[in-house]
């Protein structure tokens, strides 16, 4: 690896910063970056790729089970180990949580105890009465969500009336409706259109009575309780809870005119996702959700397409001597992003053979096919990177804005096949770009608000609308690649985060937990563009170096998003302490004296938490599904987060490593000023510029802007962009 000169022993005043053999922070710091490298290196694919576990739940796990049930696969053993890694995560209280330290949870309490009676528990061992009294406490089986239903409607456990309505012909709503298909969040597509074949069809795979779980309502007679309606007469809720209703009715009807054209279009639906995918929508409740629909419409688990779709799940599955664990999906594009940028912040050479591995094979997985983003944003041309590793359908925005960074500091012996994917990749992300000059992550504008008032929205998700922390890392990506805060596209953007954030000055993760993420987030992008020292910048700084824990870590519990009071607050983890310092390096060179301070502590804090090997240890979970349904801890976040921000913070020290930057600016991207492809590519020719840059990847915190002011200046028009028609 690059090697730089020793940092000065700069705490030379503190004794606390100097171990017994009197070596100061400097040194530990080196030291601690060097292993950190190293081991990170070690972790690498041959093909290029890093991959870490992605850890989930017991949900996973215990619909595994019912899920081997109904592919009529009930192994013995592999059951048994599934078993043994619900039953070691029960809670003294009898209960299962959905993270780590977090309490009890109805919908993941009910499954395991119906995942272990399929795994042949007695109701009658102790482990299964005290599931049962938290179940109980919890307000029973009733309580349960709108796809608990369905999964339990499956097998027999429960009515089919007792499931939402989700009818096929929901699909045939067209694209220019109000409320129609793709005005649903990605993934809410790919779990639901399978639901409304089984609606349709209603297969049942029963199993034994023994194994029902009447014994967990409370109120035996009334059963699953409806949905709860909303006090106020008119609104959509009760609309869409009348709605249910009536569909309902349609279901008793004999005839039903549009049933078998809706059918054949959700079927064709889901064959042709299926395609250029590691299964649909390459997650975990879509994959498992379309075997269960393929095997409904006639396709045997023997069939060559519910094979295929089989072993793709099979995939997802971990296992060990006693046990198997699920995984939700893989993540190795957003994994080999966040390294690279971490090595390349650590000092690794730009030509060093393990960036331009990575660099390669993440090129070889640039998306140039049709997706279901085109429904809302045509003529664009394909451009982005998926977080799997084969989800062409869906490629999303803050991985496609990771990788554009990892690639702009790489020298890729192919130099203009790097410059096409890194164009096509600007164009692609910045055209996704909202009304409101937010992203979100997989569709544009995809923000139908009235769509979360349905009965089978309480996945929380049903939307996909723009959020702070991927429209910070577009605008950062932006910035280090040129754009200036002038330009309308950021300026729609900061306009936005200006309006997101919260009062007391910080921002809301959707996508890692939580304010510190969000936070961390936007302060970064502020400095990518030299508006780090504005007053709401500032508000940021102060609000995060307001939460920093006694140890000089940074810790939020995830408890966070349903109460507001705890945001910022929870134990320090490794992942979290390294965002809270990558927010603070990014505040700019004249700091407030506490804010100096609250860096150095948290430098201390991680390199002195970090192990032998190189790495952190890390229990908590601390990236984001679903807020408040589903939380993720990704195995790798507390290894490159905390190596990214030492090495930020020894760069800031010692000047950092001289990079190869290449700068597109708007008028190079062929992008007018909302963001429209058009065919300009600048007019150097071929579209770059390549500077040296230090550590934040532009010359200076206004370098870039000012590379881009001089193209607008260049080319003549007040957006930096020739005319055109907006479509390649």
């Amino acid at each position: 690896m690059a090697t730089r000169a020793k940092i000065p022993g700069w705490f030379s005043g503190s004794e606390s910063f100097e171990n017994s053999g009197g070596t100061l922070l400097g040194d530990r710091l080196q030291e601690s970056v060097e292993r950190a490298t190293e081991y990170m290196l070690g972790l690498q694919a041959p093909e290029g790729y890093w991959l870490g576990e992605l850890e989930a739940d017991t949900t996973l796990e215990s619909d595994y089970i019912l899920y081997l049930h109904i592919l009529g696969r009930f192994d013995g053993a592999r059951v048994e180990k599934l078993a043994n890694y619900v039953r070691r995560r029960q809670l003294p209280d009898g209960g299962w949580n959905i993270y780590c330290g977090g309490p009890a949870e109805i919908n993941a309490t009910v499954k395991a105890y119906f995942g272990l009676k399929l795994a042949g528990d007695s109701a009658d061992a102790p482990h299964m009465e005290r599931a049962r009294r938290r179940v109980h406490q919890l307000g029973g089986l009733e309580a349960i969500n709108s796809f608990e239903r369905f999964y339990l409607a499956l097998v027999g456990a429960v009515e089919w009336d007792l499931a939402p309505a989700i009818p096929p012909e929901f699909l045939l709503l067209p694209n220019w409706f109000y409320v129609n298909l793709y005005e649903m969040s990605s993934w809410s597509r790919g779990i639901l259109v399978p639901l409304t074949i089984l609606y349709a069809l209603k297969p049942c795979w029963p199993v034994e009575k023994t194994q029902h779980v009447d014994e967990l309502f409370v109120d035996q007679k009334r059963r699953l309780r409806s949905y709860e309606w909303d006090s106020q007469v008119v609104s959509w809720r009760n609309f869409f809870l009348a709605l249910d209703r009536g569909f309902k009715l349609y279901e008793r009807m004999p005839w039903k005119p549009l049933r078998a054209r809706a059918l054949k279009k959700a079927e064709g639906w889901l064959l042709g996702h299926l395609e250029r995918s590691e299964g649909l929508a390459a997650i975990y409740p879509a994959m498992m959700n379309a075997i269960f629909a393929l095997i409904a419409l006639g396709h045997s688990p023997e069939d060559p397409l519910t094979v295929r779709e089989i072993n793709e799940l099979c995939r997802f599955e971990l296992e060990d001597n006693d046990t198997i664990r699920l995984q939700p999906c893989r993540s190795p594009l957003w994994d080999t992003a966040i390294a690279m940028v971490a090595l390349e912040e650590a000092g690794l050479p730009a030509n060093h053979p393990a960036l331009v591995r990575a660099a390669g094979w993440l090129l070889d997985n640039q998306i140039e096919g049709p997706g279901d983003w085109m429904v809302k944003n045509p003529g664009v041309e394909p451009g982005g990177w998926a977080f799997e590793f084969r989800n062409d359908f869906y490629p999303d925005v803050d991985d496609t804005a990771f990788i554009l960074m990892a690639l702009q500091r790489v020298d890729f012996p192919d130099r203009q096949r790097m410059e096409k994917a890194l164009r096509r990749g600007i164009t692609w992300m910045v055209s996704m770009q909202n009304h409101d000059g937010g992203w979100g992550a997989f569709d544009k504008n995809n923000d139908c608000w009235v769509l979360t008032q349905v009965p089978f929205a309480d996945h929380n998700a049903m939307i996909d609308p723009a959020t702070a922390d991927i429209t910070a890392r577009v605008i950062e990506c932006l910035g280090r690649f040129g754009w200036p805060a002038s330009h309308p596209v950021i300026r729609r953007a900061l306009a936005f985060l200006k309006h997101d954030q919260c009062a007391d000055g910080s921002w809301y993760g959707r996508w890692g937990v939580n304010y510190v993420y969000g936070t961390s987030g936007v302060i970064r992008s502020l400095e990518a563009l030299g508006q780090e020292c504005t007053d709401w910048a500032a508000r940021g700084v102060a609000w995060l170096s307001s939460v920093q824990n006694a140890d000089g870590g940074y810790g939020e519990s995830i408890a966070s998003y349903d109460d507001p009071s705890l945001k910022g607050k929870g134990i320090s983890t490794a992942s979290q302490t390294a965002w809270g310092l990558i927010g603070l390096l990014a505040s700019g060179e004249q700091r407030e004296p506490a804010t100096e301070k609250a860096i150095e502590r948290s430098v201390q804090y991680l390199t002195e938490q970090q192990t032998g090997e190189g790495t952190w240890e890390e229990s908590e979970f601390t990236g984001t599904g679903f807020p408040s349904v589903f939380y993720l801890k990704y195995h790798l976040y507390k290894h490159y987060f905390p190596l990214y921000a030492l090495a930020r913070y020894q760069n800031r020290l010692s000047g950092g490593p001289e990079f190869r930057s290449l700068l597109f600016a708007p008028a190079e991207t062929g992008l007018d000023s909302k963001g429209h492809g058009s065919h300009g590519h600048g007019a150097n020719g071929n579209g770059l510029s390549v500077n040296g840059a230090n550590g934040n990847g532009v010359k200076s915190h206004s370098g870039a802007a000012q590379h881009a002011d001089q193209h607008h200046a260049d080319h003549g028009n007040g957006n930096g962009a020739r005319s055109s028609n907006g479509v390649r």
